[in-house]
């Protein structure tokens, strides 16, 4: 479902990704882990280019993106927006439209970019808010909601553009402790459905439980990249060992 070849990104002077490899089967979830910095964020910003890599190739199901460091041949908007159109995207700060009805902002996607018909785009509105428990809440605004909800409708606004792959940027971090555990399990729900996912997330027992592949990164590459029991549970590179000593010390105590 993806293929990432030697990704490169700097923002300035600033190296940010350090030739990139990775493969992700279809209906597979994979967890991004590492210390703040290490590129995490910036490599799923670049999978579905909100974020423009350097060199590098990128291919999400048929569609395919080559950047080769020559900024005279960048893609223009309107094959920015086929190949984005394969991926939903949920940040860690919601990115609701204030204005719109818990509904409307589900339905906001397919109506404006899809041209799906009203009625049609109500109904998949109200079928994917029932899958996240929130049926109920769809004639609310944002602001009558938890975090937790939020966060829940921005999974079906972005489920709603009927993505082959899901990214979610550190969806809980932004969330009190006691509404984290609703959104995992959305995300649980999807992994049970086959969706092919990256997270990024620091929930670690989350990403042991859920994840097919655990990819832990530090100043820009994948030291190491496995099965989570294997990467979590049996770090082989000693940067890696001290990042999951501190998780597994909170296990134990």
């Amino acid at each position: 479902m993806i293929d990432i070849h030697g990704l490169q990104k700097s923002f300035g002077d600033h190296v940010v990704l350090k030739d990139i490899h990775m493969h992700i089967d279809k209906g597979s979830v994979v967890a991004l882990l590492g210390p703040s910095g290490s590129g995490k964020s910036t490599l799923l910003r670049c999978v579905n280019l909100l974020t423009i890599p350097d060199r590098g190739s990128i291919r999400v199901g048929t569609h395919e993106m080559t950047y080769s460091g020559d900024a005279t041949r960048l893609p223009g908007d309107r094959a920015l927006a086929r190949f984005r159109a394969n991926t939903g995207m949920v940040f860690q700060h919601f990115n609701l439209f204030p204005h719109m009805t818990v509904l409307q902002n589900v339905m906001e996607g397919p109506l404006t970019v899809r041209r799906t018909p009203k009625a049609s785009a109500r109904e998949q509105a109200y079928t994917l808010l029932a899958k996240v428990g929130l049926q109920d809440k769809a004639d609310q605004h944002p602001a009558q909601l938890s975090g937790g909800q939020k966060q829940r409708v921005a999974i079906a606004r972005a489920l709603a553009m009927q993505p082959q792959v899901m990214l979610f940027d550190e969806v809980t971090s932004a969330l009190d402790p006691e509404l984290v555990g609703e959104v995992l399990g959305v995300i649980r729900d999807l992994a049970a459905d086959g969706m092919t996912m990256i997270l990024v997330t620091h929930e670690m027992s989350f990403a042991r439980e859920v994840a097919d592949q655990v990819c832990f990164m530090r100043d820009g590459v994948v030291l190491e990249s496995g099965a989570p029991q294997d990467v979590i549970d049996h770090p082989q590179h000693a940067a890696t060992q001290q990042f999951f000593s501190r998780y597994h010390a909170g296990q134990t105590a």
